[in-house]
């Protein structure tokens, strides 16, 4: 049989392939920092504590330690602040929204501004929704959806894939593995479900426990020491070849009021996770 010679095009498309697989292959999850675990501290002092745990993924509660509104030079100095020290704020959040189409616009500026590529956000109004996409479209930037627990918006998972089944693929989902955790549901089935739609993560852990007049109460405790099903999450996170930001919070005041233990305990068990 006479062999014909592939042509060069088709050459170059499957070495692209080869390459892209190779690196979906080797895929994982990266840990960052949500900095509502450091809402007690100034930006200055974020900074500080992020290099001194080697956690450079950042992503910034409004408007204690960034601005959308802030003056542009303000914003630009934070900028510069981060990348001095090596740190790259990757997304802010849980940011307000409006159903004014330039109030929201501004949430959009900011993350251009400051070179994100996400936005992690809550709308409570559904009628938000249309121009919040009018502006995913327009900016090229992607928004994640943050839930709460039971009897908030997005407290069942249900509410979140009804929304991501009638918008554009760049709007996605924060999943608060915490949070979800504490609703009743199995995060790695949660993450499932959303399909490849989970474009960031809180990582966190709570457990249910009930209280003295039989009522349920919510604690935030270490990493480990909840409910959350963190073995079946990076079960599905390693067939998934997820790569995003697993990033490190707490509700637990008493964590916030001096969180070093804590995220030196979250960085441990995210580091045993991701070897498993």
């Amino acid at each position: 049989m006479k062999k014909y010679p592939v042509p060069v095009f088709v050459s170059a498309a499957m070495a692209v392939l080869a390459i892209f697989l190779s690196s979906r292959a080797g895929a994982a999850p990266e840990l960052g920092l949500q900095t509502w675990t450091c809402n007690q501290m100034s930006f200055d002092q974020v900074v500080e504590f992020a290099v001194r745990h080697k956690v450079t993924k950042l992503q910034l509660i409004a408007p204690k330690h960034v601005d959308p509104n802030a003056p542009r030079e303000e914003s630009l100095r934070k900028k510069a602040i981060l990348e001095q020290h090596g740190l790259v704020p990757y997304t802010f959040g849980v940011a307000r929204t409006s159903r004014n189409k330039e109030e929201n616009r501004k949430l959009f500026e900011f993350a251009k501004l400051m070179g994100m590529k996400l936005i992690v956000v809550e709308p409570r109004d559904m009628a938000e929704w249309d121009n919040l996409e009018e502006l995913v479209k327009e900016y090229d930037i992607r928004l994640a959806i943050h839930n709460h627990g039971k009897g908030t918006v997005y407290g069942d998972p249900a509410a979140v894939r009804q929304v991501l089944a009638q918008r554009d693929a760049r709007i996605g989902v924060c999943l608060d593995v915490g949070w979800v955790t504490a609703a009743g549901f199995d995060a790695a089935k949660v993450f499932r479900d959303y399909n490849g739609r989970v474009y960031d993560m809180h990582f966190k852990d709570k457990k249910v426990e009930r209280g003295a007049d039989g009522k349920d109460v919510i604690l935030d405790v270490e990493i480990g020491d909840g409910a959350a099903n963190y073995s079946g999450l990076f079960a599905e996170i390693k067939r998934a070849n997820w790569s995003g930001v697993m990033a490190i919070e707490t509700d637990n005041r008493s964590f916030q009021a001096d969180p070093n233990q804590m995220v030196a305990s979250a960085k441990a068990a995210f580091a045993k996770y991701v070897k498993r």
